[in-house]
């Protein structure tokens, strides 16, 4: 009997370890992703200190940055994509399995494991960003750096709403946000 017992708290502590791998695992990988497209277009975006900007550059790079702070870090990501994320990582602590670890910034950022619309809506939204990717890259600069720098600051923004809600999340006992799960 003490065997058994024995065996049952293994179990519970692979579990614990399991879902702290697979929530680290999700955010850091997530982070990792973010981090990276802000490192890979900030130098675009401070390109614009060395050039000769008229009025009008600055007038778009205002708007443009605005527009990007709004759309992109406060509606995309603070009230959509970052309490989502927050709410799949504390499912994923609690619940882990191993594809769903092995795979976490997928899992988190809703790829799949999730509600049919959410996953169809996430790969459509992949597709558009891949699209604006390649078009924005074929602009020359100050256009570029004008449209980097908007993104720039639209992820910064995403990136740390989704690690203060991922906190929330999991320094609380009641996170309101649900993780659309498949039903």
């Amino acid at each position: 009997m003490g065997e058994y017992v024995l065996g049952d708290s293994y179990a519970a502590v692979f579990i614990t370890v399991l879902g702290v791998i697979g929530a680290t695992w999700g955010v850091a990988g997530l982070s990792l992703l973010l981090g990276w497209a802000i490192f890979r277009l900030t130098p675009h975006a401070l390109e614009l200190s060395s050039l000769t900007l008229e009025w009008y550059h600055w007038l778009v790079l205002l708007v443009n940055t605005l527009f990007m702070a709004y759309s992109e870090g406060y509606k995309g990501f603070q009230l959509g994509a970052s309490p989502r994320v927050a709410a799949r990582v504390k499912y994923l602590y609690a619940n882990p399995n191993l594809l769903h670890v092995v795979l976490a910034p997928l899992f988190c950022a809703s790829y799949f494991y999730t509600t049919k619309s959410r996953q169809v809506a996430r790969f459509i939204l992949t597709a558009m960003i891949i699209i604006l990717i390649i078009i924005v890259g074929q602009f020359s600069q100050p256009w570029r750096g004008i449209v980097d720098a908007g993104v720039v600051v639209g992820l910064i923004w995403g990136l740390l709403s989704m690690l203060a809600y991922t906190a929330q999340a999991m320094l609380s006992d009641n996170f309101s946000y649900s993780p659309e799960l498949p039903e």
